[in-house]
Formats: structure tokens, C-alpha cells, sequence
């Protein structure tokens, strides 16, 4: 039996924001107690699906073996594109992503048909009689960027942002400088795959628990493929086992087809991929090709830059507007960049199709500028650093190139300070002089900066719902929009509602998301998590405490603008009465008790057209300095220490932010060195579907000396407790690690030595950029 809530009264209110607290789930994932969507006790009755997936990159499908499928063993049913009562579409944007193919193969591994049987295995096995049940028509695939641009083959029309005269300023340049460079994608590799489980309800209704970053969306997509209404479909979403933009738009295939299989069977219907799958059918971060020119001074300073990125998209759009518009409002990064043109475009191939990846785009923008700035270094002879420092925003150089003023610039002392705090000009010396030393194991050193901007690129998802019901006893319970994927989003909506009620944190306890507490909401993403979840809770919090405020003075005198609450207890001049008594009182006098709370982000605006706007609340700001050390002849190399510093504003919980940017940086570090992607180039298949042959970093690859601190100044933003977010940002980071390799393969060569280092920076790519010094 439970024991009753304890609220001691205390004197003074203990801060419930700011202030380190554990993860609302931390014990649960250490004890293995904490449930995911397989650890739910299956009903009884519960059947498994498999997906069927595609022999080839690319051809016409002319049939299915559909008998053949249904008499292999346990076998139920099969379902094709046909069987969709609705829309057969899982594009979140534009309706071009079938959910099961329909006359075309876009895709080596895109699901064809599902086989719904009595146990997982069974349904697996006929799954994977793929080859012999379907036959089709094979044609020559696209598989890169490079072949889809060359062809004209694009999922969303080309974009234009240009500030300025780039191409006459290019002309009248002192220096110029072109590059062709491109960065792989990388896999989210959440630890927890796709999973769905439905449950037909009655009255022709239907339950899914769904990892999902996006519930909302998965109830409309549902309900389209269903031809129902989107009351009549629950989804519910208690934790992921990790997200990273794989669980956004990505869930709902996989949600609709266990949805169809339930609706039409009336059964339940679970359906869980394993890994090698999962690679082969979702998609991942764009990988990017790019091509530059720039125009710049003696001392290295940008005069002007034109630059074409063109994104793999795969198949179909999925989010890859939103993740190019980010791509081209982070080129700039940090730096004025005074006159600039940049082409977007988004490339039709013949993959999986690329989806959010932590950052959106963002990281694949900055990462040019940051290639950009180390080159034009090398060429004038000058320390990156300093390069990086003169190109900073500042004062009368503080409008980007989109628009927007960057009013909250604070890169110049954050990244002062951590020059000083690692000791960077000291240890540049030391390096110089070791590799001076050694012609076998080199150091490098870089140090690259961080502005991300935060908001959804699109202003309408700007927006957050949030219930809080208080109980007789005094304990509370938050539902909010938002979803838990490990990041502590919970913990921090449940540590401002317990600040806003004066009760300690474990007085509140947050539930599972639920479309049908919390209508219409967007995606956990963006970073905007905390910013938006946090404010509706809040506002739900304080209508319950005006409420209550107001019953306080009532009954203990004073006015209710002057009552606190504060360490369990509500105080009215010198009168106190603990929360639980006040709460009891409340509700003999018919007071109301729960509250909704909304939140809708203020002040932005976007013009997707002419990609001209505020798009961003504002911006987050770090820096990092990574020292490696590359043995040139093997081309291994290792991040032996990294310092880190980062602007997370007034933090919600100090802890949970460190947290957030250590796994972001060694998360960024795994694309920057060791996360390959390979498709076979003739047959389109991905080679690399497993952790085999996939390499994500371990702990083992964490640097060794590893440093981060906060920057802790409140955001001038009227954000949660003037804080920022803290998800994607810290991701960019790492840019430093590939940049100090390169800078020890620059070691081995003359003074403006500039060795094309692609990434992932692999041991093979390391020899090859050796080759180029």
C-alpha cells in the first residue's frame, strides 16, 4: 500500500527550478522497471506483423504472390497498398510517401506488403519471402545527390537566399577561394527501433501506443489511411527509448499498417522491426554536397560567398523543406557575412528518405562555413582562431542574411572565456612543438563556435498545451503536448509546475502523452521541448494558483496578491496553512482544481518564398576546443581532450543540460569520424544495416579529458524561467574534433598546407587527406 504524500513544512521555499534534480524515470532505467512499448503485456490474442520489403532500388511492380504468402505458416492475413481504406501516404508534408508500395519500387528495402501472423518469427519468416513473392520490373536507380542534381531530379523545388551583391564583391575580391566537399548522413540508431502496438477500442475506435515524437501526427495520418476521424483513433506515447528525429515523422508507417491490420482483424497488432529493418526502410540525417566560392581579405575576413547545397533526400520529401530552410539559415553560423548567395536543393534518389536528424539541417549548414573559415585560415597564414574571431557577429554587423538581428550575441565573451579556460594559445604552442618532434603521431587543435536558432521553421507549430489537475491530497499531475525520449522533458515540465505551486518536486508527477488529453500538438523537436511545454504548464499551474490564492486570503485574511507559496505551504501575512489543508478547503468550496494551460511562442514570422523573416525566438550559443592525436600511418586518430562551454541560459536543471550536451557531443563526434554510410553502387542496397558494420561511438570513444560547463546568464528572451533549450545545438560542437584532425594532417605538410579531409573522418579518410598535403 502506498504511503500518504509527506509535506513537511518548511520555512523557506526550496527552488524547484534550477537547481540539479534526477531524471523523473532515472531509477526506472537502471532497474530495467522502466516500460516501453515491448514491455507492455500484450493482449490477449495479439498478432505480429512483419513488412515485406523491396528487392531493388528501382522498378515497376507488377505483382504479389499473395497465396504464397498466406500459406506459410501461422500466417493471418496480407495486406498490400490496396487494403488501405484511405489515403495509402505517410508523407508528414507532401502526400508523396506511400505507406506500402503502389506500382512503383522507389527503394532497395521499402516496404511492400505486410504479413500479420500468430508470433513475431512466423511473421518475419514470410516477410522475408520477399524475392520470390513479388515480381517487378527493375530500372537504373539514382543513388546520390550529385546524380539527381546533374539530372534535374528534385522532391521540392529549388530555394534562393541571397543578401547583398555576392557576385560583384566575388570579382573585386582580393582572394578567392572554391571548394567542393560533401558530409555523409548519419543513422539515429535510437536504442529503442520502431515499434507500434493497436488495439481495436469499441465503437470502431482504435488505441496505438507508438514510439513517436509526434503523436498528434500519427492520429491524423492514421485517421487518413483509415478514412476515419481523428477522434476515433487514441495514440499514446508514455517514453521512447531515444528519438533524434527518427521517431517524427518515420513512426507513422509503421503505425498504420499495425492500425489496419487491428481495424480489419479485431485483433490486436503489434509491430516491431528488428535493427537490420529498421536501417533498411526509415531514412536518417541528409547528407550534403557542397560547392563554394569565396571572396576574402588578408587578414580573412569574408567579403562574399556563394554556395550551392544540395541535400540526398532519398525518395520522397518527408521534412526535407524544413531541413534545407534550417540548412541555409545556419550557413552563416556565427559569422557576418556581408554579401552572400545560397541555392538549396533537395535531390530525388533512389534511398530511403532522409528525415529530421537532431539539428534539422542546422548542423549541415554550419558545418560549410566552418570548412569555409579553416581553408581561408590556411590560405592567409593565420590560426583559425583568429580568423573565426574577426568574421564574428557584432555591433552594426548583427543582421543575418534571412533578416533577422541577432540581439542576444554573446559568442565573443563565451568564447573568450574558453580560450582562457583551456589554456588554448599555450597548448597551440606546446603542439607545434611536439609535432615538430614526432613524425609518426601528430596533435591537432581547433576550436569552432555555435549560434543555432530556436524555434519550428514553421510559425504555426510554435505552440503547446499542458493539463494540471490537483488532487484532495495536494499531489499533482501534469499531461503536457510534448514527449519523452530520454532528454528529461518531463522532469523539467515537472519541476516548473511543482516552482509555480511551491511544492517539492516529488509532490508532481507527469503522465504519458495522450491525444486525447492534449489535442493538435507538434512534434518534441526543434528544441523546443522545455520552451513550450514548460510555458503551457506553467500557465495551467498559475490559473490553479490564482485560484487558490484567492480561497487563501479568504480564509486567512490579507489579499490574494500578496499570498506565497513556497515549501509545501501557503502563507498570507503571518497566517500558513500547508498546501494539502488549503487544497481540501478548496475543494469544499467548490474550487476549481485542474486547469488547462496554452503557450504560443511570440514575435516570429517567416516568408518561406522569399526566406526573409524572424524565424527564431533566439539563439543558442557554444563553443568547444578539441585537442586529437592521428598516427599518420595507420589514419586512426583519438579526441584526447575536449572543453566545452555552452549557453543553455538560465538553466531548469543544470544537470539534466550537462547531460544533454556531453551525449550531444560525442553523439556529432560519431558523424564527424566514424559513422559510415554505404550503399552498394550498382543495386542501391545500404551495406551498412547493422551495428557490424555501422559504427556509432561508444563510451569508450568519449574523450579523455572531457570538460563542458555552462554559460550561465538568463536569456534575454522571456522563455521558461529565462532558459534556453538545450537538445540540438550542443550537437555542432564536434566540428572542432574533425577540424583539430585535420589540423594534425595539415601538421604534416608546409605552413599553408589545406588537405581535403572528408567526413567521416575514418582511418581510410585520414590516409587519403595525408595523400592531398
Amino acid at each position: 500500500m502506498n504511503k500518504p504524500l509527506d509535506f513537511a513544512v518548511t520555512a523557506e521555499a526550496a527552488p524547484q527550478v534550477g537547481v540539479n534534480k534526477t531524471h523523473e524515470s532515472a531509477a526506472l532505467h537502471v532497474s530495467g522497471e522502466a516500460t516501453y512499448i515491448d514491455d507492455i503485456a500484450e493482449a490477449q490474442g495479439t498478432l505480429h506483423a512483419a513488412l515485406g520489403l523491396s528487392p531493388v532500388a528501382h522498378g515497376k511492380l507488377l505483382s504479389i504472390d499473395i497465396e504464397l504468402l498466406r500459406k506459410q505458416p501461422g500466417v493471418v492475413a496480407i495486406y498490400t497498398a490496396a487494403d488501405f481504406p484511405g489515403e495509402n501516404n505517410c508523407g508528414p508534408l507532401i502526400h508523396d510517401d506511400p505507406i506500402l508500395a503502389d506500382g512503383e519500387l522507389r527503394y532497395l528495402g521499402q516496404p511492400v506488403y505486410a504479413v500479420i501472423a500468430t508470433d513475431r518469427e512466423l511473421a518475419r519468416r514470410a516477410a522475408h519471402m520477399a524475392k520470390q513473392a513479388i515480381k517487378c520490373e527493375a530500372l537504373t536507380p539514382i543513388l546520390t545527390a550529385l546524380e539527381g542534381h546533374a539530372a534535374g531530379q528534385y522532391v521540392l523545388p529549388p530555394m534562393h537566399l541571397t543578401r547583398g551583391e555576392p557576385h560583384e564583391q566575388l570579382a573585386k575580391a582580393p582572394h578567392t577561394l572554391k571548394g567542393e566537399w560533401n558530409v555523409n548522413g548519419q543513422e539515429q540508431f535510437y536504442l529503442e527501433g520502431q515499434i507500434s502496438y493497436a488495439l481495436p477500442q469499441e465503437n470502431n475506435a482504435i488505441l496505438v501506443h507508438c514510439s513517436t515524437q509526434h503523436p498528434s501526427e500519427m492520429q491524423q495520418l492514421i485517421a487518413h489511411a483509415m478514412h476515419w476521424h481523428s477522434h476515433q483513433i487514441q495514440v499514446v506515447c508514455r517514453r521512447m527509448g531515444g528519438g533524434f528525429g527518427g521517431k517524427e515523422s518515420q513512426s507513422a508507417l509503421f503505425a498504420c499498417v499495425a492500425a489496419l491490420a487491428a481495424s480489419r482483424l479485431r485483433k490486436p497488432v503489434k509491430l516491431r522491426v528488428d535493427r537490420d529493418d529498421d536501417f533498411m526502410i526509415t531514412g536518417r540525417r541528409h547528407g550534403f554536397d557542397y560547392r563554394w566560392h569565396v571572396g576574402y581579405d588578408d587578414e580573412g575576413h569574408i567579403l562574399a560567398a556563394e554556395i550551392e547545397l544540395i541535400s540526398n533526400c532519398g525518395h520522397s520529401a518527408d521534412l526535407s523543406a524544413p531541413v534545407m530552410a534550417r540548412a541555409l539559415c545556419h550557413f552563416d553560423n556565427a559569422y557576418w557575412l556581408p554579401h552572400v548567395a545560397m541555392h538549396g536543393y533537395c535531390a530525388r534518389t533512389n534511398t530511403q528518405s532522409n528525415t529530421a536528424f537532431r539539428g534539422f539541417g542546422g548542423p549541415q549548414g554550419a558545418l560549410a562555413i566552418e570548412m569555409i573559415m579553416d581553408s581561408v585560415a590556411r590560405h592567409v597564414g593565420l590560426d583559425p582562431l583568429l580568423v573565426r574571431q574577426r568574421n564574428f557577429y557584432s555591433d552594426g554587423k548583427d543582421v543575418t542574411p534571412y533578416g533577422q538581428k541577432v540581439e542576444d550575441n554573446i559568442i565573443q565573451p563565451l568564447t573568450e572565456r574558453l580560450i582562457e579556460q583551456c589554456g588554448y594559445h599555450q597548448r597551440r604552442a606546446e603542439i607545434s612543438a611536439f609535432n615538430a618532434t614526432s613524425p609518426v603521431l601528430k596533435k591537432g587543435l581547433a576550436l569552432t563556435p555555435v549560434k543555432f536558432g530556436i524555434s519550428f521553421n514553421v510559425v504555426h507549430l510554435n505552440q503547446a498545451g499542458s493539463l494540471v489537475h490537483v488532487y484532495t491530497d495536494g499531489s499533482v499531475l501534469v499531461n503536457h503536448g510534448g514527449t519523452e525520449m530520454g532528454q528529461g522533458l518531463n522532469t523539467k515540465v515537472a519541476q516548473v509546475v511543482a516552482h509555480e505551486l511551491g511544492l517539492s518536486l516529488h509532490h508532481v508527477r507527469a503522465t504519458a502523452t495522450d491525444t486525447q488529453k492534449i489535442a493538435n500538438t507538434s512534434a518534441t523537436a526543434a528544441s523546443t521541448g522545455a520552451d513550450l511545454n514548460g510555458k503551457a504548464a506553467q500557465d495551467a499551474a498559475r490559473k490553479i494558483k490564482l485560484r487558490l490564492a484567492a480561497l487563501a486570503a479568504k480564509l486567512m485574511g490579507g489579499v490574494a496578491e500578496e499570498v506565497r507559496f513556497g515549501g509545501d505551504v501557503v502563507r498570507s501575512g503571518e497566517a500558513s496553512m500547508p498546501f494539502p489543508e488549503l487544497v481540501a478547503k478548496a475543494y469544499l468550496e467548490r474550487v476549481q482544481l485542474w486547469s488547462d494551460g496554452f503557450y504560443a511562442t511570440p514575435g516570429l514570422s517567416w516568408d518561406r518564398v522569399k526566406m526573409q523573416g524572424k524565424p527564431f525566438f533566439y539563439y543558442a550559443y557554444g563553443a568547444s576546443v578539441a585537442e586529437v592525436l592521428v598516427d599518420t600511418l595507420t589514419g586512426e586518430s583519438r579526441c584526447v581532450r575536449a572543453d566545452v562551454i555552452h549557453d543553455v541560459g538560465q538553466s531548469l536543471n543544470p544537470a539534466i543540460d550537462i547531460g544533454q550536451v556531453e551525449g550531444a557531443f560525442v553523439q556529432g563526434m560519431g558523424w564527424m569520424t566514424t559513422e559510415e554510410l554505404k550503399w552498394h553502387p550498382q543495386t542501391g542496397l545500404l551495406t551498412t544495416h547493422a551495428p557490424s558494420t555501422y559504427k556509432i561511438p561508444t563510451a569508450n570513444d568519449s574523450p579523455t579529458i572531457f570538460k563542458v560547463s555552462l554559460f550561465d546568464q538568463p536569456n534575454r528572451s522571456d522563455s521558461i524561467h529565462r532558459s534556453k533549450a538545450v537538445g540540438e545545438p550542443p550537437l555542432l560542437l564536434p566540428f572542432s574534433v574533425l577540424l583539430a584532425i585535420k589540423d594534425a594532417v595539415a601538421s604534416t605538410g608546409g605552413e599553408r598546407s589545406d588537405p581535403l579531409l572528408l567526413a567521416p573522418a575514418t582511418a581510410e579518410a585520414v590516409l587519403n587527406a595525408l595523400e592531398t598535403v
